[in-house]
């Protein structure tokens, strides 16, 4: 008999009224008065509800206590009648064990917010993209970013947070990249982790996708990805694998696609070997809607939970229980994971309460993160920030800027309070209308709108006022990828036309990745604003007018053009036809991706072939300027650095002070990689020394014949910069042998 089990039998069982509960109608939503819910009146105890063990032991007490029956529910998602009597109308739904008080797992989307918010709310907030978060390069701001999806999920009656992608920037033309954090894996891995540690302190379960290589959506449901263990371990694996060391997430969700011939949901390598074995994760895997395609290969790969139905593990995991197929020791095993992460993180002691979401602080809170995500691209001659006191005449010029502002779409596709600001358009626009605020932000001043369609007209208008501010757009989302990196439509011809009209001209860029740029040289200032959510003109004006000092970087690189990248077109878009917006429709044969590129991602992909982007990953201005000088670097059990960071300019600011590192030559890597970074408030003119202590493991390589990672010895040079290209200070550090 266990410890547990003795613990049970000293306990006993007893029963428990709940708390009161929060009516539908309390929260005013009309579409909450056809749900058919109906709370539980008492929820059973036993001695798994005795808080003091850990949460192992409780998950173990419960199962004791269950039927297979009863297992087999909590392995798979719901969509049938048990779903349409208690779902809150949300991405997914688990139906709960009543008999034993264990919740169902109400999901729900969100990496840019809280998206499928179902029936007990109209809305949610619309944050900036995780993107956009991911160029604050600020890991309290992430965690902030986080912590409000977790509080709003909460507060909608969610406790499981579908957000959280590491997928890497691999092709920059991936219709997802907006839900990405950028392009390398310390970056990705450190700031999805403080964002999905925020998201869990709410009491919400957070999760992890698409695990692993889900870089593009063409043929994403048949593509085979082709990678070599080493590249995959330090790149792809890498950003998933520091994510959820920093995070302790409950939840990880396995990927569509192939990895090196195997579904990613029945990979054996993937699930068992690298992420429970040599990473210890003790949550539970997921399969992302419909990836599962087999029961007892999955199960036995190391899928817990197939979503959103039940069509492999629920009767047919039962008959292959019964049988012998899969062992009831691997039931149990996944049972507990799920049971496990519930105790763990409050869910099962502290389900959440219904109340509105608050749309005022989360519209305050965006625009934060996003005023930290922009990144100020092209500045010449000194144009931004503007001095409203002298503009007499202003030109706000592009499609729907007199609404509002572009939004992802897919299940990441977020409905703010006030609805689609472009009724009756397929693609979301968020209603922060650039027109509305330049005109609050210039009341002395004639303000004059025009939607750059005509480009002609839009170019006579910009010839005509003292500033033009361009907002221009690049719609992308789940289940399609884009032909080029160019803006669609005419939207370069009238950018050319009108910046060639009047050189003193903003552009504000909103896109989902990487760009490039015919017209650059043509244009007075560019703003990458990403997708900037509910209050995303409001924070860009504030840095038009110089009330916030840019501080974003890049977290991707810009290419000048596709014939640059490692793959100059993209894998599978043969099959697409030239219209063809979406790819949801189309019937892909099965097809291949080689990463044949290996370890050399984004910016190390640019450094080792000697090529010059367009921006440089880690790049950004500033209304400011930053000096660096008196680099020392020790090696010992970490690396330590310090230099001096002098801000030599009359405004305060932020830098984004950034470590990279060549290894030694046996290591074969001909480039250099980003091992540390520290975001630097700093005031006009003034000196700080700036210290950051390197993991070694951001120094390591995988070494595949041992299965492990290890510290190469010899000379470390070690960079410090503004960018992964500006990197004026640089000094050497040997190691002897590893840690």
């Amino acid at each position: 008999m266990t410890s547990c089990s003795k613990r049970a039998i000293i306990i006993g069982l007893a029963l428990a009224i709940t708390g009161p509960w929060i009516s539908l109608t309390d929260i005013n939503n009309s579409e909450a008065q056809e749900w058919t819910h109906q709370p539980p009146q008492a929820a059973p105890k036993g001695p798994w509800s005795d808080k003091s063990p850990s949460p192992d032991c409780r998950a173990d007490l419960l199962i004791e206590q269950m039927t297979l029956d009863e297992k087999i529910t909590l392995v798979h998602g719901d969509t049938g009648q048990e779903a349409l009597q208690n779902s809150l109308g949300g991405g997914g739904f688990v139906a709960g064990i009543p008999r034993l008080g264990i919740p169902a797992l109400q999901m729900t989307d969100g990496r840019s917010g809280v998206a499928n918010i179902g029936y007990t709310g109209r809305y949610a907030t619309a944050l900036p993209s995780a993107l956009a978060n991911g160029a604050s390069w600020d890991l309290q701001a992430s965690y902030n970013f986080g912590a409000l999806i977790g509080r709003e999920a909460r507060d909608l009656g969610f406790n499981v947070s579908l957000g959280g992608t590491a997928n890497l920037i691999r092709e920059p033309r991936n219709g997802r990249n907006f839900e990405c954090q950028g392009e390398d894996p310390l970056l990705v891995g450190k700031m999805l982790g403080s964002e999905l540690k925020g998201t869990q302190a709410q009491g919400v379960i957070g999760n992890i996708n698409r695990f692993a290589a889900n870089d593009q959506e063409t043929g994403r449901m048949v593509l085979n990805v082709k990678i070599d263990p080493r590249a995959l371990a330090e790149t792809d694996l890498r950003a998933f694998q520091i994510a959820i060391q920093e995070s302790q997430v409950g939840t990880v969700m396995c990927a569509y696609n192939r990895l090196n011939n195997i579904y990613s949901c029945e990979n054996p390598y993937l699930l068992n070997d690298v992420l429970k074995k040599a990473w210890g994760f003790p949550g539970w895997v997921m399969s992302d809607w419909g990836a599962t395609h087999s029961t007892a290969p999955s199960a036995l790969a190391g899928l817990d939970q197939e979503m959103p139905s039940g069509k492999y593990f629920g009767d047919s995991l039962k008959a292959a229980v019964e049988k012998g197929e899969v062992p009831m020791a691997r039931l149990n095993s996944i049972v507990h994971r799920i049971l496990r992460t519930e105790f763990a993180l409050g869910v099962f002691d502290h389900p959440p309460v219904l109340r509105p979401v608050n749309p005022f602080i989360g519209a305050e809170e965006a625009q934060r993160a996003e005023e930290a995500g922009i990144v100020l691209l092209r500045n010449a001659n000194g144009l931004l920030p503007l001095d409203a006191s002298r503009i007499k005449t202003f030109a706000v010029i592009g499609e729907h800027a007199e609404a509002g502002v572009a939004s992802g779409s897919g299940s990441d596709q977020v409905t703010p309070a006030e609805g689609n600001a472009v009724p009756g358009n397929p693609y979301g626009w968020h209603p922060s209308s650039p027109l509305r605020v330049m005109r609050a932000r210039l009341p002395n001043a004639q303000v004059t709108f025009d939607d750059g369609i005509d480009i002609p007209r839009a170019a006579q208008l910009a010839a005509s006022v003292d500033v033009a501010v361009l907002f221009v757009h690049q719609h992308v989302g789940e289940g399609y990828d884009v032909r080029n990196l160019l803006l669609p439509h005419t939207q370069n011809e009238m950018i050319a036309a009108v910046c060639t009209s009047n050189p003193r001209c903003i552009v504000v860029l909103q896109n989902g990745g990487p760009l490039t740029m015919p017209w650059i040289d043509r244009v007075g200032a560019v703003l990458e604003a990403w997708h900037p959510g509910i209050r995303g003109s409001e924070a860009v004006a504030n840095v038009i007018f110089g009330d916030v000092n840019p501080s974003g970087r890049l977290p991707v690189t810009f290419p000048k053009s596709e014939a640059d990248l490692p793959h100059p077109t993209l894998a599978g878009m043969e099959y697409v036809p030239e219209n063809a917006d979406h790819h949801a429709h189309i019937n892909f044969p099965p097809f291949e991706v080689n990463y044949d590129e290996g370890l050399k991602v984004g910016y190390k992909w640019f450094e080792a072939e000697g090529k010059e982007p367009l921006f440089p990953f880690g790049f950004g201005l500033s209304y400011t300027t930053f000096a660096y000088s008196g680099l020392k670097a020790t090696a010992e059990k970490e690396l330590h650095i310090s230099f001096e960071l002098i801000n030599t300019g009359a405004r305060d600011g932020a830098e984004v002070a950034q470590v990279y590192a060549r290894l030694p030559e046996s290591a074969g890597e001909p480039f250099k990689r980003l091992i540390g970074w520290e975001k630097v408030p700093i005031a006009a003119h003034e000196s700080k020394t700036v210290s950051i202590d390197v993991d070694p493991q951001n120094l390591a390589i995988f070494n595949v014949q041992k299965d492990a990672w290890e510290l190469v010895a010899g000379d470390y040079t070690v960079y410090v910069g503004g960018s992964s290209e500006s990197t004026p200070l640089s000094t050497t550090v040997r190691w002897s042998s590893g840690p």
